[in-house]
């Protein structure tokens, strides 16, 4: 029996501002594949791809409509042929495919190997703020700067973290304590400032003035890692200064200008992208590394050894509400997340 599936999309990517930049919809139930899962979403969250997919694309109007969103909490009502991770009824949590519907729908299609298992002690408006930033956090702390989850690995070794205020920086904020880094964040707006207190960064620098300049007020000459989740143009110079020998670079963000690697050759330090959706994208062999991921993440804050990071939540899941939380995000103030929860009968 196919069910009602309500959705929340555009035919034309506009401006936030515009009427018809969201719209409500009723579309076609998702058709699964073997390893998919059908879920009831039941909570979502707006992240920056989100806004820049939506205000992005040729202006031209759309044949179907484009449905977005990459993070969910949900419910599983149908289970495709070859699943065996999950049955019906479990509460999970996932990020998504970036070449897939998207969350924005109440019923949404997803492969089991990118989705785990939702944290009992998180409400749909704080496991909704998670999966994307979370993955984001822990694949470029662990598996591009290959940070060692032993501590006693890592006494002494300090990470820089720019743009500790956002989604992606709260996480791993609190993903470098946990493990024993001392951790410099960057933050400019005092609300941020305080957020980033909040999660415990040892030290916070002002990432619109000379980052190299601060930390050497606070006597720090290097730093082992760089994570870098905003603007890598305008910091490239000051990682390449600040960076250890045989220290590691991350960043999220892509660049306008070329970079230029040669900074780092007499350092021999390594420079890593990360993109949370790669491994689903191309599919990659290790895929199934997001379900492990998840699922870490889930027993962390069940474990009390994380914090929610949501800071603005909407109700319910509709087209004024996501205008609201896409208005949020293009602003440039958030800190933490904003989720939407909830759907109207």
């Amino acid at each position: 029996m196919l069910m009602t599936n309500k959705a929340v999309g555009f035919f034309q990517h506009l401006a936030i501002n515009d009427p018809r930049s969201f719209e409500d919809l009723t579309i076609a139930e998702p058709k699964i594949k073997a390893h998919d899962l059908l879920v009831k979403v039941s909570g979502i969250s707006v992240n920056p791809v989100d806004t820049f997919i939506r205000g992005g694309g040729r202006p031209s109007k759309l044949a179907h409509p484009k449905i977005i969103g990459w993070d969910a909490v949900g419910t599983v009502v149908k289970v495709g042929k070859d699943c065996t991770l999950f049955k019906l009824g479990d509460r999970v949590w996932y990020a998504g495919d970036f070449r897939r519907s998207g969350s924005n729908s109440r019923f949404q299609a997803v492969d089991e190997r990118i989705v785990g298992r939702a944290p009992s002690n998180l409400s749909d408006d704080n496991a909704a703020a998670i999966p994307l930033v979370g993955l984001t956090a822990y694949e470029s702390i662990f598996e591009k700067l290959e940070i060692n989850w032993d501590i006693s690995k890592n006494e002494g070794k300090k990470i820089l973290i720019i743009n500790g205020s956002g989604g992606v920086g709260s996480m791993a904020i609190q993903l470098a304590k946990l493990v024993g880094l001392t951790v410099v964040a960057t933050a400019s707006k005092s609300a941020s400032v305080e957020w980033a207190k909040k999660l415990k960064a040892d030290y916070i620098i002002d990432h619109h003035k000379d980052l190299v300049q601060q930390l050497h007020l606070k006597n720090i000459d290097y730093v082992d890692y760089v994570l870098n989740l905003n603007n890598l143009d305008d910091h490239w110079n000051e990682i390449a200064e600040i960076i250890r020998p045989d220290g590691r670079i991350a960043a999220t963000t892509e660049n306008h200008k070329l970079i230029d690697l040669q900074k780092l050759t007499k350092k021999r330090a390594t420079f890593s992208w990360e993109w949370m959706f790669s491994k689903s994208y191309y599919h990659t062999d290790d895929m199934i590394s997001q379900y492990r991921i998840l699922n870490h993440i889930a027993e962390l804050f069940e474990s009390q050894k994380l914090k929610p990071i949501m800071t603005m939540t909407y109700l319910p899941i509709n087209a004024e509400n996501l205008k609201r939380a896409h208005k949020d995000v293009e602003a440039g103030r958030m800190v933490g997340k904003v989720t939407i929860t909830g759907w109207e009968a």
